[in-house]
């Protein structure tokens, strides 16, 4: 039971390692610009369902507040950082029996685009997730997450196109599989000036080595710019399968400087 409770705040935090622009999960290949930078606060709302056996009923709400600050190093190559807050509360037959809250793991991402032509971009994102969260709240994977994506972007007028596909590293000793691979894909239309829909769509492997149930995702969200330096954005994401999150909220702001 009690690993059942911490997996269910667990997987949703292992679920968002790639910080992508907020309230995407895909990311893009956009970079910052050599000495330029940018400040995104994005703030999520989750609930989730599930049962232990016949006559138990698991529920699970909660969140986290993430920084993600990013900054230019070339025009093509970006340092990201991660700083994360979560907060979780479990009920079992509508009665309290666990809440806690705390910061999770620090998150380390590189960015580079390495290729641009024809409307086309590809970048690579390595990174990784020091175990800096309580493992014992469900907040941390306490080993250190390494992880390697291929991002690629595709501009059609006036749709613009993200593709991610990735390798998560996830050492562990609870037989649990070590190779999570990730595949994502989001959409962006300008339907008014500054403002844009969104839409994203993808799936992850399981952690259970011996399950088919992968969680995969649906989210709808919209961004608007405020400025040239501030962007505010809103999203809702919802599970397509039993093992992904049922349901959670987004909002974010985005400060470039």
């Amino acid at each position: 039971m009690k690993r059942l409770l911490l997996s269910v705040m667990g997987f949703f935090l292992i679920t968002t390692t790639a910080f992508a622009g907020h309230p995407l999960v895909t990311d893009d290949t956009g970079t910052q610009g050599k000495g330029k930078g940018q400040i995104e606060v994005g703030l999520s709302f989750f609930s989730d369902k599930g049962e232990t056996d016949e006559q138990t009923t698991l529920k699970s709400e909660g969140g986290d507040l993430t920084v993600g600050i990013t900054v230019g190093l070339l025009d093509t190559l970006d340092v990201v950082v991660g700083l994360p807050y979560a907060w979780n509360t479990s009920e079992e037959k509508g009665l309290c029996i666990d809440r806690a809250d705390g910061i999770s793991d620090i998150t380390f991402d590189v960015k580079w685009r390495f290729l641009e032509k024809n409307a086309w971009s590809l970048a690579l994102k390595p990174g990784f997730s020091l175990p800096s969260g309580d493992e014992d709240k469900g907040f941390s994977s306490e080993i250190t997450v390494f992880r390697f994506f291929l991002i690629g972007t595709k501009e059609f007028e006036p749709f613009t196109v993200h593709i991610n596909t990735g390798l998560i590293r996830n050492e562990n000793n609870l037989d649990d599989c070590k190779n999570l691979w990730h595949t994502s894909i989001a959409c962006e239309i300008e339907v008014i000036k500054n403002l844009k829909l969104l839409a994203n769509i993808g799936m992850e492997r399981n952690t259970n080595s011996i399950s088919d149930n992968h969680p995969a995702f649906a989210l709808g969200g919209i961004s608007y710019d405020v400025s040239e330096k501030i962007t505010l954005d809103a999203g809702v994401k919802y599970g397509l399968t039993s093992m992904e999150t049922d349901w959670t909220v987004l909002t974010g702001l985005t400060i470039r400087f």
